[in-house]
């Protein structure tokens, strides 16, 4: 069973160096989506989840709608455990996977072959583990012998299909997902599209953030959305 279960939590994070000035103010409530607090000295802070809650367990598919820096990538990575909330409680039971921010942890001067080993060791795994996934690297991605290589060498596409095929090579019980479809070249795009598709079916509990309606209302069953901090559960009619 999975369970991933959210008491009355808050994000907060200070931005430094942004004055009281309102466009500056302004700027940053754009960027970030969240609720700008009072100023000490030279510091802002910005609410980015304010008092959420919500449970989910096994046969939630949930999408996660709402503007531009409305906190959907801020939700997804405290589900993650990447952000620590600064109050309130989160319960995780079941494997959490990732498919976003690809490339993190990788070093540009290693080989792509020693950044599959460096990720998959990052996400826990051995590097026996690695070695055995080599080949099944190497036929999706369809890199050859530029694994070889540092991927320092690589075109934008060439890294975006090793990070993608070693951020989706194991489908968990939580799968946690910020918007990839639109990733790479037509070919790989169709290629990514089957690879998600497998996860989310072997995935008990999906969340999924989103701007295409279509796919949201494809996968999920479940809607939150998102504004300025806050998170409210809608129905799919108001898609």
């Amino acid at each position: 069973m999975a369970k991933l279960e959210f008491d009355r939590v808050t994000v907060r994070y200070p931005i430094y160096n942004a004055r009281s000035m309102s466009v500056r103010n302004h700027l940053v409530r754009l960027g970030t989506g969240g609720r700008i607090g009072a100023e000490a000295g030279n510091v802002v802070t910005v609410t980015a989840l304010d008092d959420v809650s919500f449970s989910l367990s096994d046969g939630d598919c949930v999408g996660l709608v709402g503007h531009n820096g409305a906190g959907k990538s801020t939700l997804l990575r405290t589900m993650a455990g990447i952000y620590v909330p600064l109050h309130g409680k989160i319960v995780r039971e079941g494997s959490i996977g990732t498919v976003f921010e690809l490339g993190a942890g990788m070093d540009p001067e290693l080989s792509g072959y020693d950044n599959v080993t460096r990720v998959m060791m990052l996400l826990g795994r051995t590097k026996r583990d690695a070695r055995e996934i080599y080949e099944e690297i190497a036929q999706f991605t369809e890199l050859g012998d530029y694994l070889d290589l540092p991927v320092r060498t690589y075109s934008a596409g060439m890294m975006t299909r090793l990070m993608f095929a070693v951020s989706t090579m194991y489908a968990p019980s939580i799968l946690l997902i910020d918007e990839v479809f639109g990733t790479g070249d037509a070919k790989f795009q169709e290629k990514a599209k089957r690879r998600i598709e497998t996860m989310i079916d072997a995935a008990k509990v999906l969340v999924f953030a989103s701007h295409n309606t279509e796919l949201i209302k494809r996968f999920c069953n479940r809607i939150f959305k998102l504004d300025h901090g806050s998170v409210a559960e809608v129905p799919l009619t108001e898609l």
